[in-house]
């Protein structure tokens, strides 16, 4: 008899492998959780496997995931003291009632795009040690799905309303406080508009009069050393700019500013960068450079735009694939006529810290 295949493996996501760990532990229904049909194994982001799902949804755990931030303090289903306060955002620790005993933070400590998360554990944990409270920590972050249909549940699996204080209705829309780490500039628009040109003296700019510490993510460079071996498909040109988004987003964690000039033609990849610089606490600063497809083919020294008109390159920007504008943009330039200074000076504007309001 022939041995049947082992399930084939599957990496769901964040947000899926937080909502089964609650699953595992007894603290959400397994019907609010969206499971991939089986037969599969899913694994988490370092491929270590996690949970079975048989061909009829039956789950079987397999192991624990890999180490994450404060992992100690994650719910399991070990009984919390109560009262109990469930916070899901910083505005929220006002709030806690005088009686509680534990603070249960609503905050995902897995993966990179959840620095909104990680904040909130770490204003929480302040909290707690200051008041006294005990702290757990609820792996149902800001990018989970049906969130507020998983902290109702939660609240009933811990004690139920007279007990589980939700205070998370009131501050669930609150805009989280952006630029607590650097600044990403993404100049995006056809090839020959100029983007390149700002980006550089952009660059010079903030190195030379404002000390401050830039990484220029420049196409070619990028393509040699991080994106070295895709080809120039629509698939991996996307590919390349999700790539330089992480990168990005990644310096502006740790407060840097880049700066990259890709032309990013497409609004969902745009989208896909612009949420991994937020979620990193990073300002987002979209510069469109609106020059018009007849002045960047007057520019073109390569012979670029007119190979694409005979069939030379296909899938070209502007010629035989689109390119959609943006609806976000932060500043819309048309280098036209103007010098780069002027543009350098309206994206620095743009980029400068705000100021303290009264």
């Amino acid at each position: 008899m022939s041995t049947p295949p082992s399930p084939s493996p599957s990496y769901p996501g964040v947000p899926t492998l937080d909502d089964l760990e609650l699953v595992r532990h007894g603290l959400l229904p397994r019907d609010l959780v969206s499971v991939p049909d089986g037969p599969l194994t899913l694994s988490d982001a370092e491929g270590v496997p996690v949970v079975e799902v048989s061909a009829d949804g039956e789950l079987s755990w397999l192991s624990p995931r890999s180490s994450r931030p404060f992992e100690r303090w994650h719910l399991t289903d070990t009984e919390v003291e109560l009262p109990v306060a469930l916070v899901g955002d910083e505005t929220a620790l006002a709030a806690v009632p005088g009686d509680t005993r534990t603070l249960v933070v609503l905050a995902s400590t897995d993966g990179d795009d959840n620095q909104r998360d990680l904040d909130l554990v770490r204003a929480a944990r302040a909290t707690a040690e200051r008041s006294g409270y005990a702290l757990r920590v609820a792996p149902l972050g800001h990018g989970t799905p049906r969130r507020a249909d998983k902290v109702a549940r939660l609240q009933q699996s811990l004690g139920g309303p007279e007990q589980v204080h939700d205070l998370t209705s009131a501050t669930e829309g609150s805009a989280y406080p952006a630029g607590r780490g650097g600044v990403v500039v993404l100049l995006t628009g056809l090839s020959g508009s100029g983007k390149s040109t700002i980006a550089r003296a952009l660059r010079d700019h903030l190195v030379e009069e404002e000390d401050r510490t830039v990484s220029l993510l420049d196409g070619d460079v990028v393509r040699r050393h991080l994106s070295a071996g895709l080809s120039f498909s629509p698939a991996d040109r996307e590919t390349n700019i999700r790539r330089i988004g992480w990168v990005a987003a990644e310096i502006a964690r740790h407060g840097g500013t880049a700066i990259a000039s890709p032309i990013a033609p497409f609004e969902s990849t745009r989208q896909d960068v612009r949420r991994m610089v937020e979620g990193r606490g990073g300002r987002f600063v979209l510069v469109h450079v609106a020059t018009p497809l007849e002045e960047c083919e007057r520019r073109d020294r390569k012979g670029l735009y007119a190979r694409a008109r005979a069939g030379e390159i296909p899938d070209f920007t502007g010629i035989s694939s689109p390119y959609e504008t943006p609806t976000d943009a932060t500043l819309t330039l048309d280098t036209t006529g103007r010098e780069v200074e002027e543009l350098v000076h309206h994206i620095l504007a743009a980029i400068a810290p705000p100021g303290p309001t009264r």
